[in-house]
């Protein structure tokens, strides 16, 4: 739709999306002087880093559920702790469980706990993290900046790529080769290199799969597991968890946008981009109100922004194929059970609940469950990653009570036999394979909400219910993420830009990509 501003437009920035990376990509934008307008299209901000009540007196994170990787520099710029932001826990620890063993606890700096079922995996975890650690910290700059143009000749690009081989080239030639040979790698033939034990094995993988339609022997599976480590270090927060949920969090980035001097309207649906002059110019929202703007910045996925809010007119047909097929459709669901007394984990104390739990015994047994997901089918036997909140916020949920939120793979979006009709097994499916690590868990459920991608696409807006935006792999990542033609943070439209989960470095509640966008919106103006 083509728009005709006259005079100054009402606003220097319009984000569109208060999730967090929109919260955070206007408080920079506003930071740096400029009048910024948020438009949420929810009640309340924060996308899928929200708190809501499910059952009566019972309230979860409703889609992300931890903090996790948010730079600490971030969280003091904006002051965060200031405005609300405090932690019910932090440094959460991670227990690996099954059905027929003991827990695990996964800690490569106490690897005397792993002694008891194999030396040889005791004396070789501290190393075999040390090591990958090493190779996340020289990964480590390529998240926290706007990534470099190919093919061009500016001295900021070239200074780019000198800084990221620098960083690369002073890991030695021993590690250096070990990337290099790793990269991409599928964990499988990664960690059978180094333990011998199921069980850590496949706590280890689990993070190397989780949220991504991939199984440890998919190719480039270590990438997303060095990924997750690189924005761990240097300052990124460890798994954390804030008092009141993740909504803490996104109600925290609200107050600083508003002490900065942005404005948030919520509740106000942007039905198209304006363009005036082969240009973004505004916004029109569902009501039929137009506001104007100097600058666009979409915290929508990519194929929401530009297939939906934009409109392939204003795209060449390359660019548009491309979008079009962005590998962006879900395989994670998100289960929530309100409970009337404590889950008793089998051999585990309550002092582990602080943590989280993971339900994939084995590499074998992740594969197995990802074998479905191909065929369109959710897994007969899931793996899933298991908090307890209310073990260490008891104001999620009433006296005695608690809640139990558990993140399951694989449960793909567009399922043979239609959710509408599967639902209920699959919520069923879970459970028991919650009762069989927690006798006695199913006859304390109160309520139980399931959340399948659909779910995710409808309630949180975003498109295949990915909560990445875009998977997460070699081929949509740093310089391609997430396509050729809008990686770095610019699109094909003057004056609209991308600031989700969908841009580089990709998904996490982390604020990188709103960061590093508000960066390149800024550099640009200059």
């Amino acid at each position: 739709m083509a728009g005709a501003a006259v005079g100054a437009p009402d606003y220097d920035c319009i984000v569109i999306g208060g999730g967090h990376n929109g919260l955070v990509c206007a408080a920079y934008l506003a930071r740096s002087g400029r009048s910024v307008l948020v438009l949420e299209a929810a009640n309340q901000v924060g996308g899928a880093a929200v708190t809501r009540e499910f059952a009566p007196g019972f309230k979860v994170s409703a889609c992300a559920h931890l903090l996790h990787l948010m730079p600490g520099s971030m969280i003091r710029d904006l002051g965060l702790d200031s405005r609300g932001l405090q932690m019910a826990a932090t440094g959460m620890p991670t227990t690996a469980i099954a059905p027929d063993q003991s827990p695990l606890p996964i800690n490569p700096d106490n690897p005397a706990v792993l002694a008891g079922r194999s030396g040889a995996d005791a004396a070789a975890f501290p190393a075999y993290h040390a090591r990958l650690r090493r190779l996340a910290e020289a990964l480590h700059p390529v998240l926290d900046r706007v990534p470099p143009r190919l093919g061009t000749d500016s001295w900021q690009a070239r200074l780019s790529w000198l800084r990221i081989g620098w960083r690369i080239r002073r890991l030695g030639r021993r590690d250096m080769r070990e990337l290099l040979r790793i990269g991409g790698m599928c964990v499988q033939d990664l960690l059978d290199e180094h333990f011998e034990t199921p069980l850590l094995k496949g706590a280890l993988g689990f993070d190397a799969v989780l949220g991504t339609r991939a199984g440890p022997r998919s190719p480039g599976s270590v990438f997303p597991l060095l990924y997750r480590m690189a924005a761990e270090v240097q300052g990124g927060s460890a798994l954390a968890q804030p008092v009141g949920g993740l909504g803490a969090l996104s109600d925290a980035l609200a107050r600083a946008v508003l002490a900065a001097g942005g404005a948030i309207r919520t509740a106000t649906v942007v039905r198209r981009i304006l363009v005036q002059n082969d240009r973004a110019a505004g916004v029109v929202l569902e009501s039929g109100e137009q506001i104007s703007a100097a600058n666009v910045i979409s915290n929508a996925d990519p194929k929401t922004t530009f297939l939906q809010l934009l409109g392939v007119e204003y795209l060449d047909t390359g660019f548009v194929r491309r979008i079009a097929h962005l590998r962006a459709h879900g395989v994670t669901a998100k289960l929530h059970l309100a409970l009337n007394r404590l889950p008793q984990f089998t051999g585990l104390p309550h002092s582990a609940l602080i943590g989280r739990l993971l339900l994939a015994p084995s590499l074998d047994y992740i594969e197995r469950a990802f074998n479905h997901a191909k065929y369109r089918e959710f897994s007969s036997q899931p793996i899933i990653e298991i908090t307890v909140p209310t073990a260490s916020d008891a104001s999620l949920a009433p006296a005695g009570g608690h809640v139990l939120s558990a993140v399951v793979q694989y449960a793909p979006y567009e399922l043979a036999a239609g959710w509408q009709h599967e639902r209920a097994r699959f919520a069923d499916l879970i459970i028991d394979a919650l009762e069989r690590c927690a006798p006695g868990l199913r006859a304390s459920v109160e309520s139980a909400e399931l959340l399948t991608p659909p779910d995710i696409e409808r309630q949180f807006r975003i498109s295949g219910g990915h909560w990445h935006h875009a998977e997460l792999a070699l081929d949509q990542f740093f310089i391609v993420r997430p396509v050729p033609g809008a990686s770095q943070y610019r699109t094909p439209l003057g004056g609209l830009y991308l600031c989700g989960a969908g841009c580089h470095p990709g998904g996490g509640v982390m604020g990188i990509a709103g960061r590093n966008a508000a960066r390149a919106l800024i550099r640009e103006a200059a």
